[in-house]
């Protein structure tokens, strides 16, 4: 993964990075307010010198300081030690003293620097004071020879026990900057972890090389979709109806010999947007001039006539069984004079009705009185009947939704249609975010929330 994916990739999983660092951050207010007791710290400083007259020539007495001056540090949680200064404490001693107190020294220094932890600024001063004498005491005592009065050490309180009212711990700033960036680094592992994962197509190129056919061009519904779902209601400049004019213009290039009069338009699996991209390239050809037909071919889950406003209960199945004519069951939309062809009332068996050599008669039939024919068909691969279709039709195109369909959904649909030798013309890419930037058309808001506009099937 080059710099250039990475950046992709960030900018698509960008919600994952940001929930992590919000768990992070949201795990350390936790810890910092909730677990974490406030703590006060108060420390004092011992100066630590040597006799020099009772230390040998050979060792100088500062040398003698700081080679030992690292053991006393170690000697300031030691049980006698502790025992002493709670006893010099009285009723105020912690129950722990050991994780109370402790002492720091560098190698090469001869200062002790010891320092106290308690619940309040006070008691950490008490402590602090209370442990730097006797400590200071204790040192004296076991540098003093067996039968000797004087001590070789000579130890100085130099820094008497702080009071400060400002909490040592938790260090909030230090908390949240930590959880901050393990929180990004997470998030950004994750968000690549995911992407490796996820074989749901983003690139035009992955669409063509998958379904072995061209991208004809990429759509997407903006914020006036639930309200405008056709293009005849939105502004004719709009992103929406630029998009379905180049769609509309790449259809001329299909054949230049023979141009295709019937297509199946259908997707791997529901929900994402067939119909509604079936309806509004049959208005935007019909807003061109040419002599359309809409036909639902789903027999299932029929929508385009509630999406029309037309009637639905009169259609292609009582055509084919007699109680109607074609000529009557035709509709014309008017706002844009689109003719119509309803599914008619739902059969129990849509595969075989489909199959029928009445229907493949009916379809030759208003292929001859239009000028381009197109058949809204089911979803590819739950049922055959739009591989039935497209059998019967000049071709069809399938309609992939970005970020949602799978390489496997697409290889898979794709191959429906070259089982039973219908000729798939290429790739429309559904729902595009503004964030993808390549393609044939226009890109723009994209609302989750509006997508109930497209097939739910």
């Amino acid at each position: 993964m080059d710099f250039k994916q990475l950046a992709r990739t960030l900018q698509r999983r960008w919600v994952t990075i940001v929930a992590m660092l919000v768990v992070a951050l949201g795990i350390a207010s936790l810890v910092s307010f909730v677990v974490m007791d406030t703590q006060y710290e108060s420390e004092a400083k011992i100066f630590v010198s040597a006799d020099s007259q009772s230390i040998t020539e050979t060792v100088g007495a500062s040398y003698f300081v700081q080679t030992r001056i690292t053991s006393y540090a170690e000697l300031a949680d030691h049980e006698q030690v502790l025992r002493q200064v709670a006893a010099k404490l009285g009723d105020n001693a912690p129950d722990d003293l050991a994780g109370a107190v402790s002492a720091e020294a560098e190698a090469t220094s001869v200062i002790l620097t010891v320092k106290a932890h308690a619940d309040t600024p006070e008691l950490a001063q008490q402590i602090a004071a209370a442990e730097s004498e006797v400590l200071a005491e204790y040192i004296r005592e076991i540098e003093t020879p067996r039968g000797q009065e004087r001590s070789q050490i000579t130890t100085t309180i130099t820094n008497e026990a702080t009071y400060d009212d400002k909490p040592s711990s938790p260090k909030l700033l230090l908390n949240f900057a930590a959880a901050g960036v393990i929180g990004l680094l997470l998030g950004i592992a994750l968000a690549i972890v995911r992407d490796i994962l996820d074989h749901t197509l983003k690139s035009f190129e992955d669409v063509s090389r998958v379904a072995g056919a061209p991208v004809m061009a990429s759509v997407a519904f903006d914020k006036s979709v639930q309200r405008q779902p056709l293009l005849s209601d939105v502004h004719g400049f709009s992103p929406r109806a630029e998009a379905f004019r180049l769609l509309r213009t790449n259809l001329q290039y299909l054949d230049l010999d023979e141009q295709p009069k019937c297509l199946v338009i259908s997707s791997p699996v529901p929900g994402e947007g067939k119909t509604s991209t079936s309806t509004n390239l049959a208005v935007a050809l019909a807003q061109a001039g040419k002599r359309v037909l809409l036909l639902d071919g789903d027999l299932r889950r029929p929508r385009i006539a509630d999406l029309l406003g037309l009637e639905s209960r009169v259609g292609l199945t009582t055509v084919l069984v007699g109680k109607s004519t074609l000529a009557e069951s035709i509709q014309i939309h008017q706002p844009t004079g689109l003719s119509f062809l309803a599914g008619g009332p739902i059969p129990p068996n849509p595969t075989e009705v489909l199959q029928a050599a009445a229907t493949r008669a009916l379809i030759q039939r208003v292929r001859e009185m239009y000028d381009i024919v197109i058949i809204d068909a089911p979803p590819l691969l739950p049922v055959a009947d739009a591989a039935i279709l497209a059998h019967a039709a000049d071709g069809a195109l399938l309609i992939c939704r970005h970020g949602k369909t799978t390489e496997e959904e697409l290889a898979g649909a794709a191959a429906r249609f070259e089982t039973v030798g219908a000729r798939l013309f290429g790739v429309v890419v559904n729902m595009v975010p503004r964030r993808a930037r390549e393609g044939y058309s226009y890109y723009y808001y994209e609302d989750e929330q509006l997508l109930n506009l497209s097939d739910k099937k």
